[in-house]
């Protein structure tokens, strides 16, 4: 499964992913709201990688390619929880959005499903101010959800309605 956006790629994971992901997912800034440590090897990655590449088209989860490099992953590891991690050196370019935005609405138009959820750290600003701005509500909040290198996590949860979102694409 391929798709485009204006400056993006999202495809379905490859093998061949492997040492792109690992840049990201080794990286302690990429990682810092993440729901695990920084990756510490390579067969860590290869791990993660080979569950993302199981998943198949089950689980529209996507690789993000910017001219022709993987910069990240967005999508749907296990629906309808959204998720997206970028390597710090494309942030504040407007990619997450992009992506996250494109993998909502191919959600949305090939799926069964009327409502998608995000948990994040409400000390990941950035993540926060993302999920608003494509219309995600706050619906919920909870102390000590995860469990990260030894360091207890709180969860703000978030909500996405396929009628707010299909408004929201009118105006």
């Amino acid at each position: 499964m391929e798709f485009r956006t204006p400056r993006l790629v999202l495809r379905s994971a490859r093998p061949d992913d492997l040492a792109a992901m690992h840049a990201v997912l080794s990286d302690p800034r990429a990682t810092r709201w993440w729901s695990t440590p920084p990756h510490d090897c390579l067969d860590q990655t290869a791990q993660w990688l080979s569950s993302m590449i199981a998943n198949g088209p089950d689980q529209p989860d996507f690789v993000i390619e910017r001219a022709g490099v993987v910069i990240g992953k967005a999508g749907f590891w296990k629906l309808p929880e959204i998720g997206y991690i970028l390597h710090p050196d494309h942030w504040g370019q407007g990619f997450a959005r992009e992506a996250v935005e494109a993998a909502i609405g191919h959600v949305f138009t090939t799926r069964d499903i009327d409502d998608l959820t995000a948990d994040v750290d409400p000390e990941n600003v950035a993540s926060i101010r993302l999920l608003e701005r494509l219309g995600f509500v706050r619906t919920g909040f909870a102390e000590r959800t995860w469990e990260i290198a030894g360091e207890w996590k709180d969860s703000l949860y978030y909500g996405l309605s396929r009628a707010d979102w299909s408004s929201r694409q009118r105006t």
